[in-house]
């Protein structure tokens, strides 16, 4: 059994904050979702009107300033978030992203995300594989032993 880092577990609680506060935005959410780029999202979440959110957690300044992949995350939302928790020194993120100061149990924004518009043709196939991804997840969780 695999040891989960203190890092990685204050990720999935950040993760879980997050979640809930865009649960109660009218968001689903899904963590962990893989993009066609090859790239993995912390979060990313869907509205009833198809507006696609991507948060991407940082749980320490380490954390930052070791990962700029996030850049290559913004094709692919309408809007872009970083969420950190309350200690993290918020002067540290760029002010042209959205800002989620999150915990265990919600999250509050700090900063709204500039709106951008995904093309068309990435939204209907990223719709898709998100449905796809939810469905697969779910059907697991019911039967662990199918071949899904």
């Amino acid at each position: 059994m695999a040891l989960v880092t203190d890092e990685r577990l204050s990720a999935r609680r950040l993760a879980r904050g997050v979640s809930r506060a865009l649960g109660a935005l009218g968001f689903a959410t899904l963590t962990e979702f893989p993009l066609n780029s090859g790239r993995r999202v912390d979060v990313i979440a869907v509205n009833g009107s198809g507006e696609t959110v991507i948060v991407e957690i940082k749980t320490s300044v380490a954390d930052y300033r070791a990962d700029r992949k996030w850049t290559e995350y913004l094709e692919f939302c309408d809007r872009f978030y970083f969420a950190v928790p309350a200690d993290f020194p918020l002067a540290l993120l760029p002010e042209d992203c959205g800002l989620l100061v999150a915990d265990d149990y919600g999250a509050a924004l700090v900063r709204s995300a500039p709106a951008q518009s995904m093309h068309a043709s990435r939204r209907r196939a990223q719709t898709l594989q998100l449905a796809l991804a939810a469905m697969q997840r779910l059907g697991r969780l019911l039967d662990p032993d199918a071949e899904i």
